[in-house]
C-alpha cells in the first residue's frame, strides 16, 4: 500500500506491521539505462495518466528527481535521499485497451527490476487504472488508493509499527498496483472501502493480482515478495530488498 501523509509521525492506518520495513540489505550504484523513445517529465507534473497517441509499444525512461519536485512525499530524515531516486515515465495498459502513460518513483538500484516487471505487465496486456507519484494526492495514502492509482515512493513508517519503522515504500522500493482490485484486507476492514468488491480471489478479474498468475510471477522473478502473503493480506503491495 503507499501511503501516509509527508510530514514526520507514525502512519495514519492502524494495524499490525504489514511490510516487513527497516533498510535494504545493500543498496548499489548502478542505474537503470532509460529504455524505449519518449520524453521524460517531472513527476510533481505528471499527475495524469493520458493517451499515448499512435503507441503501442512499451516505453521506459528514467530520471532524476529533486527534493521539490517530490513535494510532500518527502521531507528530511527520510532513510533516502532525492539523489537515491529517479522517475520513470512508462506505458502501461488501461482498462479501456489504450496505451496509457504514467509516472513511478523508485530508488535507482531497483529500477531494472521493476522495468523487467512492467514489461512483462504489458506484454500481457495487464490493465491498470493510473499511474501517479503520491505528489498527485498531497502524499495522502487513502486519496490515492481511492483513485485506484498504482504507485511506489513515499516517506512513511509501516503501518501500525509503534516503532517508527520505514516502511520498503520509505526507500522507494516497493510498488502497490490497482489498490482498489488488490485491497489491503485487515480484519474486517478493507482498504481501500472500494475493495471489498474484489475480496473473493477465487475468481480472477480484470486488474486483479492472484498467486502464480503473469504479474506476481513476474514480480516474484524479479526479486519482490507479495503482500498477499502477509497475516493482514495486502494484495496491492509488492517489495524488494
Amino acid at each position: 500500500m503507499a501511503a501516509g501523509q509527508g510530514t514526520a509521525g507514525p502512519e495514519h492506518r492502524a494495524g499490525p506491521v504489514r511490510d516487513g520495513g527497516g533498510p535494504p540489505a545493500a543498496v548499489s550504484t548502478t542505474t537503470a539505462t532509460p529504455g524505449g523513445s519518449g520524453t521524460a517529465t517531472r513527476p510533481g507534473a505528471t499527475t495524469t495518466t493520458g493517451r499515448v497517441p499512435g503507441t503501442r509499444e512499451f516505453r521506459w525512461e528514467v530520471r532524476r528527481v529533486t527534493a521539490r519536485e517530490l513535494g510532500r512525499s518527502w521531507r528530511d530524515g527520510c532513510p533516502v535521499g532525492p539523489e537515491d531516486l529517479r522517475a520513470v515515465t512508462l506505458t502501461h495498459w488501461g482498462f479501456d485497451g489504450r496505451v496509457r502513460t504514467g509516472t513511478l518513483v523508485l530508488h535507482r538500484d531497483v529500477v531494472p527490476a521493476a522495468r523487467r516487471v512492467f514489461a512483462r505487465m504489458f506484454d500481457r496486456r495487464f490493465p491498470v487504472r493510473r499511474i501517479r507519484p503520491v505528489t498527485a494526492y498531497g502524499a495522502d495514502d487513502d486519496a490515492s488508493m481511492a483513485d485506484d492509482n498504482t504507485s511506489a515512493f513515499n516517506c512513511r513508517f509501516v503501518a501500525g509499527s509503534a516503532s517508527r519503522v520505514w516502511s520498503r515504500h520509505a526507500y522507494g522500493r516497493a510498488v502497490d498496483v490497482n489498490p482498489v482490485e488488490n485491497p489491503y484486507v485487515l480484519d474486517d476492514r478493507v482498504l481501500p472501502p472500494a475493495g471489498r468488491a474484489f475480496l473473493d480471489r477465487s475468481v480472477s478479474r480484470p486488474g486483479m493480482i492472484r498467486r502464480g498468475d503473469a504479474v506476481h510471477r513476474a514480480f516474484v522473478e524479479a526479486g519482490f515478495r507479495w503482500g498477499g502473503d502477509f497475516g493482514a493480506p495486502d494484495y496491492q503491495h509488492f517489495d524488494r530488498r
